[in-house]
């Protein structure tokens, strides 16, 4: 699954970039299945060694506009803006 967020490489590392339409794509679909299941992407062991920065990673919904995102959500030490 953390595959599938691979188009979001460069928008988890890096605040300031902007997440690609396949990122965007890709959260939209993980998030809409269960927002505990992009969660555990995001936070997982695959992604981290990837080099994704877990606290870039849940302002992604956000920078991609997700209308539907679960704001205020506890991802472990993290909660989505």
């Amino acid at each position: 699954m953390a595959l599938r967020l691979a188009p979001c490489a460069s928008a988890a590392q890096d605040p300031s970039s902007a997440p690609s339409g396949a990122c965007c794509s890709a959260v939209h679909t993980i998030g809409k299945q269960s927002p505990r299941c992009l969660c555990a992407v995001m936070l997982s062991n695959t992604a981290r060694s990837s080099g994704i920065k877990p606290e870039v990673a849940v302002t992604i919904p956000k920078r991609c506009n997700l209308a539907n995102r679960p704001v205020g959500y506890k991802c472990g030490d993290y909660t989505l803006p």
